[in-house]
């Protein structure tokens, strides 16, 4: 097995380093602080690929192999969760589906201004009352004339405030479960779809999580997401893919806490030395850069078997659910190295803390990814 990047992917992984440096790392604590939405540096990351890495160069994308999708959401995770999600909820989710399962007059006319950062696109499957089982929601759609028309609401959509593209779930057939769920593309100013409650939470809170309404919102029939009845299916397609995308957001933020913790210990001293030099937090860095690179190398297993169109769905869970796991383990370590200054908010820690509990919920639970494992091993 060769665990070697190549040179491009390489080059890439520099490029996006010294962007989120130079760029995001300034703003995070603003971003997290204000829960401030800095379109200018979407814009910025639009003319660099990093809006449109799932889709191929073709269709004006930046046609990059999913490897180095991974890459990138860790090194822009590594300074900013609230930046890392946004990205990943936008390629991953919103982009992604509509590229996966649109048709050509689909992909055209919605793909070009998503792909630049003049428009971001929004992924709308959990209900209040359908989380993990998500089949059981309650939102439906049903045709009228030349139009769809949807009722019902959306809770914890990433951007929903923002995108100006969302794409729905909902019931199209209410006595086939999850086979009668179809998916809808939903522009922001369509009648009858508005924002709700805007939520207010523990982390990520620069990336925008709010609660979307429909009611008797009339949708053009052309805008029917892939296949009528068969939207849950290529809904849980795309959460396969964003499992990986979370697990590497969560290698991102932990390394971020191992770095920070790595540079104190060799600077801090009491008792006459770096507190480095006490066996005790060398077991504690020792143990945070296994587990980080164990769920690295989950997640680009994860990663290199959909490059290979190969079968990843309970390797994508794996990565998530491990590499979320030493995430929570990580941030909390470095916050104990660091002592009472970890807890201080002038420090990046307690926001890392924060922002990566999200990882062992979005994309599904961990109790789901067990679930999901599970099954894969045939019980």
């Amino acid at each position: 097995m060769d665990f070697t990047l190549t040179l491009q992917q390489k080059q890439f992984q520099t490029m996006v380093r010294e962007f989120a440096n130079k760029e995001i790392k300034p703003l995070a604590a603003k971003i997290d602080k204000e829960e401030y939405f800095p379109w200018d540096l979407y814009k910025k990351m639009g003319k660099l690929g990093l809006l449109s890495m799932t889709v191929p160069k073709k269709y004006g994308g930046a046609g990059i192999d999913r490897l180095s999708y991974m890459i990138a959401l860790e090194e822009i995770s590594r300074v900013c969760g609230s930046t890392g999600i946004t990205i990943e909820a936008h390629n991953s989710l919103g982009v992604g589906h509509i590229f996966e399962k649109g048709t050509e007059q689909q992909r055209h006319k919605y793909l070009p201004k998503l792909l630049t950062g003049e428009n971001l696109a929004a992924w709308a499957l959990t209900e209040p009352s359908s989380g993990s089982d998500a089949a059981g929601m309650k939102t439906t759609a049903f045709l009228e004339g030349d139009h769809w028309v949807l009722n019902g609401s959306k809770q914890f959509i990433t951007s929903g405030d923002i995108a100006t593209v969302t794409t729905v779930m909902a019931k199209t057939d209410k006595t086939k479960g999850a086979k009668g769920i179809s998916a809808f593309i939903v522009e922001k100013d369509t009648p009858g779809f508005k924002v709700g409650v805007v939520e207010d939470k523990l982390g990520l809170r620069g990336s925008h999580t709010v609660e979307l309404i429909l009611e008797n919102c009339k949708v053009p029939k052309e805008n029917l997401l892939g296949e009528k009845d068969l939207g849950f299916v290529g809904a849980m397609g795309i959460l396969d893919r964003g499992r990986t995308a979370v697990g590497a957001m969560s290698v991102g933020i932990a390394q971020g806490a191992f770095d920070e913790s790595l540079q104190y210990a060799k600077t801090r001293e009491q008792f006459g030395k770096p507190i480095g030099k006490n066996q005790a937090i060398q077991w504690m860095l020792a143990d945070m850069a296994t587990d980080i690179d164990a769920a690295r190398l989950l997640v680009y297993r994860a990663a290199f078997l959909e490059d290979q169109n190969q079968p990843f769905s309970m390797e994508a869970s794996m990565a998530k659910l491990f590499a979320s796991g030493i995430a929570m383990k990580a941030t909390r370590t470095a916050i104990q190295i660091y002592g009472g200054n970890g807890y201080m908010r002038d420090l990046p820690l307690e926001r890392f803390y924060r922002d990566v509990k999200l990882c062992q919920i979005g994309e599904g639970t961990s109790e789901v990814q067990r679930m999901v494992i599970a099954r894969r091993l045939g019980l």
